[in-house]
């Protein structure tokens, strides 16, 4: 909230607004007369916000739409704008949206269940040396040659239909993390997280747009959650310093030991914010 500059008045928004909690405390910071307008692709999301910001009134807008439609429909200079990028815990937490290890359920991964191809669809359909580019594009994983083969050879006997069965044959032939701190199955469950909802199409393209979108002095702040899309926020705005706007996280901010503790799942988060200068 403090780099985000949020104060009295103007127009903010939250483009992952999630549960609500982030546009909640924005809302309270902003008061009296600070509006918001959040969007989150997840519709589940949407019903949990509204229900979160209803004490806000009309102050709050919800909109059903992927942040990269926001300067489409922003209708004024933005004060402020957040994105908290990749899985949330509701979705975590909800075995039949397919995201969790630690649970069952059927092999989805839709942030937006109103189309788009499912988990189940990519691994059960994709060539195997395909399926192996995704791994290791977007898992980074050493293994991904390995994990695609097994793959494929299980999926011939039946296919793949649920989270657990699909961890069962990636655990099967993954290396196990150093330290063992993490599944052996995150990086491939990542990977095709990440391909099904298209998370890093057009990623810089959409940071510019919505940094273009802010007014003099207005704050862009961005949550990473790997290093993948870390990385695309740092170079984007690194390349922003030269049009008129000021990198206010030299390094990005990280949790400490505490929060950490307190809040296991925000332990790999990495915070970079942005800022339009006056004259931009």
């Amino acid at each position: 909230m403090e780099l985000l500059g949020v104060r009295p008045g103007g127009l903010w928004v939250d483009g992952t607004v999630g549960a609500g909690g982030h546009a909640a405390e924005i809302l309270r910071r902003s008061t009296p007369g600070g509006r918001l307008l959040g969007c989150d692709r997840d519709a589940d999301a949407l019903q949990a916000a509204a229900e979160t910001l209803a004490p806000f009134g009309a102050r709050a807008r919800l909109l059903h739409s992927d942040y990269r439609a926001l300067p489409d429909v922003l209708d004024g200079p933005a004060d402020g704008i957040l994105l908290d990028l990749g899985i949330s815990s509701m979705q975590l937490d909800r075995p039949e949206r397919g995201f969790a290890l630690s649970s069952d359920g059927p092999l989805d991964m839709r942030m937006d269940q109103r189309g788009g191809v499912t988990a189940a669809e990519v691994v059960n359909r994709l060539p195997e040396a395909e399926l192996a580019d995704i791994i290791y594009r977007y898992g980074e994983e050493r293994a991904s040659r390995r994990i695609a083969r097994r793959i494929v050879e299980a999926r011939r006997r039946a296919p793949l239909r649920t989270t657990q069965e699909l961890a069962a044959v990636v655990r099967g032939a993954a290396s196990r993390p150093r330290g063992g701190r993490i599944d052996p199955a995150t990086l491939t469950f990542q990977a095709l997280r990440i391909h099904v909802n298209r998370e890093l199409d057009r990623l810089s393209d959409a940071l510019r747009a919505l940094a273009a979108c802010l007014a003099p002095n207005g704050r862009l702040a961005v949550i990473a959650f790997h290093s993948l899309e870390d990385r695309e926020v740092k170079h984007t705005f690194r390349a922003q310093g030269a049009e008129g706007f000021e990198v206010l996280t030299k390094k990005p901010v990280r949790p400490g030991g505490a929060e950490a503790a307190r809040n296991p799942r925000a332990r790999s988060a990495r915070l970079r914010v942005l800022r339009r200068r006056e004259a931009a």
